[in-house]
């Protein structure tokens, strides 16, 4: 089977529990509508080692100048201390071509300012952690802006920094990991914490069991 490889960029400061509960289940494939087609890989500026915001130490496997959008099937930036600069600006840049080429990108909390400051949202419906966050860009956006916790226009999603499984349940839907009706129960359970997503989660594992 040929995997679709989701790509994860990372940097220091990286908020690494922004996208968490999106790259766990990505790579998890219990309830997955084709198990083991998903695959995480992680992007630098470089190949050198970062650290996140909660302290982690990862080496990214890739460079960001080694990856192209046809051989992924999304980018995942999260939030950083450092999106209000020029040092993650290479990543916005490459959003850009993603997304040009039709490939989804997903970006959360901080991420969302990298991208207004690209001029990415001024003409795509678009979220944040707070409108006046997008404002202080000077971008064109403003009229775009929706006040959710998640948002997805075409090939690009959106959140602010504490939904991280809204985040999720928009990039497991834009890739289609699940079936729809598993994704709710996967949303009811993880991001709602009811009880009753669990059943939902259960019925399928038993409808899989049966079907061989």
């Amino acid at each position: 089977m040929n995997k679709r490889t989701v790509h994860v960029a990372v940097y220091n400061t990286f908020a690494d529990w922004e996208i968490g509960a999106a790259t766990a289940h990505i790579n998890r494939t219990h309830w997955q509508r084709e198990p083991g087609t998903w695959q995480t890989k992680t992007v630098g500026l470089s190949t050198a080692p970062i650290t996140t915001l909660g302290g982690m130490h990862i080496t990214p496997e890739m460079a960001l100048a080694e990856l192209r959008p046809e051989d992924s099937a999304m980018l995942i930036l999260a939030g950083a201390d450092t999106w209000d600069g020029e040092e993650l600006r290479p990543f916005a840049r490459k959003a850009r071509e993603f997304l040009a080429a039709g490939v989804p990108v997903a970006a959360i909390c901080g991420a969302t300012l990298g991208l207004a400051l690209e001029g990415l949202l001024d003409e795509r419906k678009h979220t944040s952690n707070v409108r006046e966050m997008l404002l202080y860009s000077g971008y064109a956006g403003a009229q775009h802006y929706v006040d959710e916790a998640a948002v997805t226009d075409g090939e690009l999603i959106t959140a602010g920094g504490t939904a991280p499984f809204e985040f999720a349940r928009e990039v497991l839907g834009k890739l289609g990991v699940y079936e729809p009706h598993v994704l709710a129960g996967w949303y009811q359970l993880y991001g709602q914490s009811d009880g009753a997503g669990w059943e939902v989660l259960a019925a399928y594992d038993e409808q899989q069991a049966a079907a061989g």
